[in-house]
């Protein structure tokens, strides 16, 4: 029956989409992901092995996490029952068990119990699957795009084994582009360039790639075109974005990408994950704030310059806004690449508050406390306390600060480096001065 006489007895089943028609019916063609399905590698051997086994399949979008759960239960003639953690609930996971008490009952057959987005799932809906997992009655496979130790419980991870899937890389994809052609895009030729773009759009993500693919396809057929160009792509795809997920695993490593090459003093680098993020719609305000972090955390007091050159850098983003005030933030960026870094400060509040935590409530020394009334001052309130400025350089030499009994402490090691050089050495004076006149008392007590 052709669609035409289909559509006098109800709607025409659509055509499946291109990513679903190119999905993979053998491992043998499934492109990239080698170091998990080449010769001896985990993946194959699981194929090869016989023997059924939980999973959580761990990567990004578009690499092929729900082809590999098909294929398996392809490969071991299990049935394939899906289920989205976003629309699912506790009642579907039931409903989905007893589906496959029933297969086994009246087929014989096992259950790939396969839940995408499994990270979605709560605790109480990751546990529900917890008992059947263990009778046998369902394998379990979970796709995920974030790190399943943070989004996963305990004891559904102890029960999986956990494989990591990676993007496909430009050579990978340029296989599936070619395979795409030969295979659904008839007549439709590329230009390199072009066909470059492309596949840089779609960022490793096979899905996306063979959905631009398709769009392109639609579009070239409609403008009556069969050569693709850069001009073409420029009329027909949305802005480029790269694959960026603004609360999952990809934001949190390129922001510690970019933090470590700002800590690492390469001003590309660091230029590099800015821009990057930027570039997948990351909040500005967001980068300001962490610029601003960087600025007191790893440059702090070797120049203090930064944190003020920082702060007006995210004033002047409020001011300007996006793209203009985007400058500004990265000048910021290069600035605390190439300058003097230093981390006493931050190591230092550390361990003052570590300290602090662990120690006792210690009495303020009567000398350092305030006096304002006529009892305070009987009650010793300040007495024989040395006023800095009418001291020798301005210092009170053997003068304590803390707490009577106190240990010694030394929370503050600046280094050598740009302004904490100069802090370092008045220090280190300071510190000879204390010496001399605590030797002086000891001396003088003698007598």
């Amino acid at each position: 029956m052709s669609a035409a006489q289909d559509s006098l007895f109800g709607s025409p089943t659509p055509a499946a989409p291109l990513a679903e028609r190119l999905r993979p019916k053998h491992i043998a063609e499934v492109i990239g992901q080698s170091h998990l399905l080449g010769a001896g590698k985990p993946l194959r051997l699981a194929f090869e092995s016989g023997k059924l086994h939980s999973m959580i399949l761990w990567g990004p979008p578009g690499v092929g996490k729900t082809t590999l759960a098909r294929l398996m239960a392809s490969a071991f003639d299990a049935e394939f029952l899906p289920l989205s953690a976003v629309l699912s609930g506790v009642k579907d996971i039931r409903d989905a068990i007893a589906q496959a008490e029933q297969t086994l009952q009246q087929s014989g057959r096992h259950t790939i119990l396969f839940v995408d987005e499994v990270h979605r799932f709560n605790k109480s809906q990751q546990d529900a699957f917890l008992p059947f997992v263990e009778q046998g009655l369902v394998t379990f496979i979970g796709a995920t795009t974030e790190n399943p130790s943070f989004e996963l419980n305990n004891a559904l991870l102890s029960r999986a084994q956990v494989y990591v899937l990676q993007s496909l890389s430009e050579a990978e994809m340029g296989a599936l582009f070619e395979r795409a052609r030969q295979t659904a895009l008839h007549g439709l030729r590329f230009d390199a360039a072009a066909q470059e773009r492309v596949i840089g759009y779609a960022d490793g993500d096979a899905r996306r790639l063979l959905n631009v693919l398709e769009q392109l396809q639609t579009a070239a057929q409609a403008a009556g075109v069969s050569n693709i160009d850069s001009a073409f792509l420029d009329n027909t795809l949305a802005q480029k974005l790269r694959r960026f997920d603004k609360g999952g695993e990809a934001f949190y490593d390129q922001i510690s990408a970019l933090h470590k090459s700002v800590r690492g003093s390469n001003p590309d680098a660091a230029l590099y994950w800015f821009t990057r993020m930027l570039d997948g719609g990351a909040d500005p305000r967001y980068l300001a704030r962490r610029i601003v972090r960087m600025a007191w955390e790893d440059i702090g007091l070797a120049d203090p310059r930064a944190m003020q050159l920082c702060n007006d850098a995210a004033a002047t983003y409020e001011r300007l806004g996006s793209p203009e005030g985007e400058l500004a933030l990265a000048q910021a960026v290069l600035y605390l690449a190439v300058a003097a870094k230093s981390n006493a400060g931050y190591v230092a509040y550390n361990a003052a508050r570590a300290f602090v935590k662990q120690d006792g409530s210690r009495e303020v020394p009567l000398h350092l406390r305030n006096a304002p009334t006529k009892l305070m001052k009987q009650l010793d309130y300040g007495r024989d306390y040395r006023y800095a400025h009418n001291e020798a350089e301005g210092y009170a030499a053997g003068e304590n600060y803390l707490p009577e009994g106190m240990p010694p402490v030394s929370f503050y090691q600046p280094t050598g480096r740009g302004l904490e050089g100069k802090i370092a050495e008045k220090l280190a004076r300071l510190h000879a001065l204390d010496a001399a006149a605590n030797e002086s008392a000891v001396n003088n007590k003698g007598k």
